[in-house]
């Protein structure tokens, strides 16, 4: 009997083994999930540290806790950094960041470092599904030439797709069980076999005609985001040119039920998708000797957005005789979304950059980063208190963590600018917004 017929009946009865390659905030997720289905899972990682948290069932991500983690090692799951072990499942997921260089363009190495990994123990009836966020044509051009080297052929030996990821960390409504999957494979049997693994643990699988369907499936969703968000970002710049509050006028449209859904200003766009997808769309659009113009300009407003909360910090130091250099100005919130810990392409570390290269003296507060990385001057979260507050020159809310004290802040910041519109609820003079 065929192979991958056989991997179809396994996946059918939970028989199959299933290989996840990253194991951080999409791999693990997946991992716990597939565990959870009854699958026994092989999570590949190449951090040490994290191997050894994770079989001791410490989780280093806050949407699974340890708890999740001793049900899925009762299930068989098992974390290694040996990818030897590869050629002992029968599909494997792919889940690698997929970063920009400095110049904006596509850094495919963590991919091409998996695709060797698993080519180095690719078998006969295995199916391969790259979920890595990238520009279309990387699952075709990219992944599989790279598996065929081994000899063995797309659509006969083994079978290829892609499914983009669609994780969302601290969303406390939609996580991995209740989004939608889409799947599209580089046959038809690539297809149905991914949607018959992904059935097992999502409530509704979308198939696609194609892997590059599927890839700028994911590139719009987030593109869409990142160009509203320039929007209300370049909406923002004009309402304090005018004298117009920004925050009421969003509140303000978002009371039409149709035509208009609401995107907010802020210091920036962070995380793992929206500051970098649409420079893949930008770069493939050039490629094809295409201008992807909307996205380019967007890219720019969004990314001006740090410097623009830079130049406001100084704006309210000077109107109170101080300029940045020797000036205290206490930061608020480093990781780039509510909530969660993760420092991605923060925009709030970029504030941080120009501060300190301006001569300010800077401080920070997180209760979810108790520490920096080396390169931010071995910084470390200081605790928030009417003394930390009062000692500042001035406050930036950058990043509107619920376990903020809003009416400490509110009461002992000397001069505070929001970016968050968080301190709504507090009609203070000191409170100035972004």
């Amino acid at each position: 009997m065929d192979p991958l017929d056989l991997l179809k009946q396994a996946i059918a009865d939970r028989t199959a083994r299933i290989g996840v390659i990253g194991q951080g905030y999409v791999g693990l997720p997946l991992s716990v999930h597939l565990s959870r289905a009854g699958f026994r899972v092989l999570g590949l990682e190449a951090d040490p540290e994290k191997v050894a948290a994770l079989n001791a069932c410490r989780s280093y991500i806050g949407d699974i806790p340890d708890s999740e983690l001793r049900e899925a090692h009762a299930a068989g799951y098992e974390a290694t950094g040996d990818a030897s072990k590869l050629g002992e499942v029968d599909a494997i997921l792919i889940t690698v960041p997929t970063p920009y260089t400095k110049t904006k363009q596509p850094d495919m190495t963590y991919v091409q470092q998996a695709a060797q990994a698993v080519s180095s123990q690719l078998r006969k009836g295995q199916l391969i599904i790259l979920e890595s966020t990238t520009y279309p044509g990387t699952t075709a051009d990219l992944l599989v030439p790279a598996l065929e080297a081994t000899g063995l052929k797309s659509g006969v030996d083994f079978e290829v797709a892609y499914s983009p990821e669609r994780i969302e960390p601290g969303n406390p409504v939609y996580g991995l069980h209740n989004t939608p999957k889409v799947v599209g494979g580089m046959t038809p049997r690539a297809a149905e076999l991914s949607v018959s693994l992904y059935a097992t643990i999502v409530s509704k699988v979308v198939p696609v005609s194609t892997p590059a369907a599927a890839e700028m499936t994911k590139l719009l969703e987030n593109t869409f985001r990142h160009v509203n968000i320039a929007l209300a970002n370049e909406m923002a710049h004009l309402c304090h040119r005018i004298g117009v509050n920004i925050w009421e006028v969003v509140e303000a449209a978002s009371s039409k039920p149709f035509g208009y859904m609401p995107f907010y200003p802020g210091p920036g766009v962070g995380g793992h998708c929206i500051p970098i997808d649409p420079y893949y769309l930008v770069w493939k659009a050039q490629e094809h000797e295409a201008v992807a113009r909307l996205v380019e300009l967007s890219g720019h407003i969004n990314d001006s957005m740090p410097d623009w909360v830079v130049e406001r910090t100084g704006d309210l130091l000077n109107d109170r005789g101080r300029s940045f250099r020797g000036s205290q100005v206490l930061l608020l919130g480093m990781s780039y979304k509510r909530d969660v810990p993760d420092l991605r392409e923060s925009p709030s570390l970029k504030v941080l950059e120009r501060l300190l290269r301006k001569g300010a003296q800077v401080s920070y507060h997180d209760p979810y980063v108790p520490a920096l990385p080396w390169q931010y001057s071995g910084l470390r979260s200081v605790p928030l208190t009417a003394a930390t507050l009062q000692e500042s020159q001035c406050v930036v809310l950058l990043t509107d963590h619920q376990r903020l004290d809003l009416e400490l802040i509110a009461q002992h910041a000397p001069v505070l600018l929001d970016t968050r519109n968080a301190m709504k609820a507090f009609k203070s003079r000191n409170v100035v917004l972004l």
